[in-house]
């Protein structure tokens, strides 16, 4: 199984300037689980201390919003997940 985890530019020095990642999981966060495991220095970018998904990271499957389920949403082999900081202003 791979899914292909698409990282944004100001997270990319953190996968060695990858722009995607290959991983595998079944769900959304199995595949946050294989990144962490291949780029350990992302992990403080998209969890807080307690292992929750920090509030201003928002996730898409196949361009879907995940929210709010998103670290237990299914994947499936050839899936691509896209990781972005939401940003709030007024």
């Amino acid at each position: 199984m791979s899914i292909e985890i698409v990282i944004p530019s100001y997270l990319q020095p953190y996968t060695d300037n990858r722009d995607t990642v290959e991983v595998k999981g079944n769900t959304i966060g199995e595949c946050f689980d294989s990144l962490i495991e291949q780029h350990p220095g992302i992990e403080k970018m998209l969890f807080d201390k307690n292992g929750r998904l920090h509030s201003y990271v928002g996730t898409y499957i196949n361009k879907e919003d995940a929210y709010p389920d998103a670290l237990t949403k299914k994947a499936r082999d050839g899936d691509e997940v896209h990781v972005i900081y939401i940003i709030g202003g007024g």
